[in-house]
């Protein structure tokens, strides 16, 4: 899906080219290499990454509306 943000297996952001293969799942890299990841959606994380992710995203948060009142 364009427009919706990809991670790989543990978590990590994924910014960069993407492909399709033939089985419909999505990996790193504009072609096929021996280095390409699979990539997939947040919700298709494992759930324990999830948390972890959101935990992590609201600390980043908390602490940019501290910065800023400061």
């Amino acid at each position: 899906m364009k427009g919706v943000p990809h991670y790989t297996k543990t978590g990590t952001l994924f910014t960069g080219a993407t492909h399709k293969m033939k089985d419909g799942s999505l990996h790193s890299g504009k072609t096929h290499t021996e280095s390409s990841k699979p990539l997939m959606h947040f919700k298709d994380l494992p759930k324990a990454m999830q948390k972890k992710l959101l935990v992590k995203h609201l600390q980043a948060k908390a602490k940019m509306k501290k910065e800023k009142k400061a």
